[in-house]
């Protein structure tokens, strides 16, 4: 009988745990979490109110011209998040070796919470629908990067950096395309100085290049086969790339900035008595979050879909 904690005795407590490290999850990174109410309004204002300029001189007895502003009010509400693991009285009465069964499932509840929260958040920014027409281009054959001879990622990049009203200041990729886009030969010439095609380039060498405040690379994996089938393993961030102007500082009432994340209170952890399961009874594990992830402003952003082959 294949048991949640194995005992035996002749072994050291070593646990082989297979999960996404913390370093492959980016999503706190590309939509971050801000304090927001169950229910919550964000305001959305009108590109044109903080680019047209009114004729702004004025007579010595005369008014000045008057302005409104107005705003979109969008209301808004978090979700509820949450899963549960069962963990019989048997089991926590056991002998475990120094394993906390509670604790154990208390931290893979939280991995696959990560997970979910990574997945919906790679959804929403890597889909054409999320950008404007105008700033999304979808790549095919010689133009993706996955092309050594033909494709010329230097001048797609710095020309899609000069397209959102607002310049973006990081970039985001999957980690294929990451890869793929580094050991480009002409941006390792580019960006090394050198005729010299072969090599790589570092996060930071990428970023000082285009005048970026940062580089996030999804890295993380899911199980994609439903239960029962043989495990197929998948990248959640898929062959694609986005820069976006990110402001951790904006949130619902203030700042621009491409998405947020709103979340209400914190992670929450507990145990809840179930004495009507089993042979005597347990205890269920829960890990809950509430929380909305948003696009507030796409015209702050481009992205590159089909980067690489």
């Amino acid at each position: 009988m294949i048991r949640p904690f194995p005992i035996n005795p002749t072994l050291t407590a070593i646990a082989l745990a297979y999960r996404n490290p913390d370093v492959a999850l980016i999503a706190d990174d590309v939509l971050p979490p801000t304090p927001v109410a169950q229910e919550f309004k964000w305001l959305s204002y009108d590109l044109a109110q903080g680019y047209s300029v009114p004729d702004v001189k004025v007579g010595r007895k005369s008014y000045p011209n008057e302005v409104e502003f107005l705003a979109t009010e969008v209301q808004d509400k978090v979700v509820d998040y949450a899963l549960d693991d069962f963990i019989p009285n048997e089991d926590l009465e056991a002998d475990n070796q120094g394993v906390d069964p509670m604790g154990t499932a208390t931290m893979y509840l939280r991995n696959l919470m990560q997970l979910a929260r990574e997945i919906r958040v790679a959804n929403l920014v890597f889909a054409q629908a999320t950008y404007p027409a105008a700033n999304r281009v979808v790549l095919a054959g010689n133009s993706q990067w996955s092309d050594p001879v033909n494709s010329d990622p230097v001048a797609a990049i710095g020309d899609a950096l000069d397209v959102p009203i607002m310049r973006p200041n990081i970039a985001v990729f999957g980690q294929v395309t990451w890869t793929k886009l580094r050991r480009h030969p002409k941006l390792v010439q580019a960006i090394k100085g050198t005729a010299q095609g072969a090599g790589q380039v570092s996060r930071q060498e990428f970023a000082d290049f285009f005048e970026l405040q940062g580089v996030h690379v999804g890295a993380g994996f899911v199980n994609t086969a439903k239960k029962g089938q043989a495990v197929s393993m998948s990248r959640v961030w898929g062959k694609h790339a986005t820069f976006l102007y990110r402001d951790r500082a904006a949130g619902p009432q203030a700042g621009v900035t491409f998405g947020y994340t709103g979340r209400w209170g914190s992670v929450m952890a507990g145990n809840i008595p179930d004495e009507k399961r089993g042979y005597n009874g347990g205890q269920t594990v829960r890990v809950g979050q509430r929380e909305k992830e948003l696009v507030v402003a796409p015209g702050v952003s481009y992205f590159f879909e089909n980067a690489v082959a």
